[in-house]
């Protein structure tokens, strides 16, 4: 692999709904963190209104949505008890989005490799062991890293910094499956590809491309939609 096409040819992971398919996970662990709050999350308006945030972000728009207060030590109970809920469902293991394995252990032979997320870090690392593909990950931005969930590009900015230090700018292509995610990679004026494991395909307006998954697909797909994304501090 050629040293240079390595450092500024980026390719940069959402994880939940790329690299597991756990989106119905976390909308149910959401949904029974919130119920005895007197606060409804259907499936419906889970997908529509919170997918792509993290699970501060979703609490607080749920509270705001019913026109209840919300201060900082209920909504760190809260998220906790969202994340336990969560890694109680899980400890039997993680369904896989199709060919991610296959697809990121070639990625990383073009191009910097890294998972930017709202979800904890210790589900991202538990994913990425599960699905043998840690050693391929050279950055893992996760919600403690940020201030400011998708939309907002903050994160992949973060991972870009880490993975290109020392250059002005990164050749950057995104993959997502919420609509957060895909106007996170236009604000950091990143190339797009969709996954269709949250929404269909009609729904994907403004994407590069548009994938069911990653089976039958290659990393070298996306090297044309790449494109150049200034780094953080340089330019």
């Amino acid at each position: 692999m050629n040293d240079r096409a390595a450092a500024t040819a980026v390719i940069l992971l959402d994880y939940n709904g790329v690299v597991v398919n756990d989106e119905p996970v976390h909308c149910s662990a959401l949904r029974d963190t919130l119920a005895p709050e007197g606060i409804v999350v259907d499936e419906a308006s889970y997908y529509q209104d919170f997918l792509g945030w993290d699970d501060r972000a979703c609490i607080r728009e749920a509270f705001r949505r019913s026109g209840r207060r919300l201060d900082t030590p209920a909504l760190l109970r809260l998220a906790a008890d969202k994340a336990r809920r969560y890694a109680a469902r899980v400890r039997g293991g993680l369904q896989l989005v199709p060919g991610v394995r296959e697809f990121v252990r070639a990625a990383s032979a073009l191009a910097r490799v890294a998972i930017v997320s709202g979800a904890l870090r210790r589900e991202i690392t538990a994913g990425l062991e599960q699905a043998g593909i840690a050693e391929w990950v050279g950055c893992i931005v996760s919600a403690e890293d940020v201030g400011h969930t998708k939309p907002d590009p903050e994160g992949y900015r973060l991972a870009l910094t880490s993975l290109a230090a020392g250059r002005a700018t990164a050749r950057a292509v995104v993959v997502e499956d919420s609509r957060p995610g895909l106007a996170a990679a236009r604000a950091l004026g990143a190339g797009c590809l969709m996954l269709t494991t949250a929404y269909g395909a009609g729904e994907m307006a403004g994407a590069d491309l548009v994938w069911p998954s990653f089976d039958r697909h290659a990393p070298a797909e996306l090297i044309p939609f790449m494109k150049e994304v200034a780094i953080a501090g340089r330019v």
